[in-house]
């Protein structure tokens, strides 16, 4: 699948601290143009703890085994792309590795539908009450 055909795309990045990515969503602008627009960045610690989901996440898209590197766009299709993209809100701001691990792991195995129900219940306003209900179910928080 190539970028541009896809609903969803990552971007690794390399930072001092650290490895980390930033997701994307392809939406329509203003002027009806498809566009990748930022939905959330993912900090060294998230991107380590969540190394599998992500790579399981690009490689199921593109069908081969790809190793992230920075620099390119790496496209996610409709069954990915939310797993990803709630994982990224969910872990903005945690610092517990272990738990952010259980919940990519919890998000890997999670149903695509559900998890973009939940994306869309997160990224509306007054959201915030839904990433701490995911927070807590995927048990990413105490």
């Amino acid at each position: 699948m190539k970028v541009r055909q896809a609903a969803f795309a990552i971007r690794v990045v390399r930072r001092r601290s650290g490895d980390a990515a930033i997701l994307y969503r392809r939406s329509l602008n203003e002027l009806h143009q498809e566009r990748l627009n930022r939905i959330a960045p993912i900090g060294p610690l998230a991107f380590s703890a969540g190394a599998s989901l992500l790579r399981t996440a690009v490689r199921a898209t593109n069908g081969e085994h790809l190793r992230l590197q920075p620099g390119p766009f790496y496209p996610l299709d409709q069954d990915w792309g939310p797993r990803v993209a709630c994982y990224a809100l969910v872990a903005a701001g945690l610092r517990n590795a272990d738990r952010l691990h259980k919940a990519a792991e919890n998000l890997r195995h999670a149903d695509p539908a559900e998890a973009a129900w939940w994306l869309g219940l997160m990224t509306r306003p007054g959201g915030k009450r839904a990433r701490r209900a995911l927070r807590i179910l995927l048990e990413a928080v105490k």
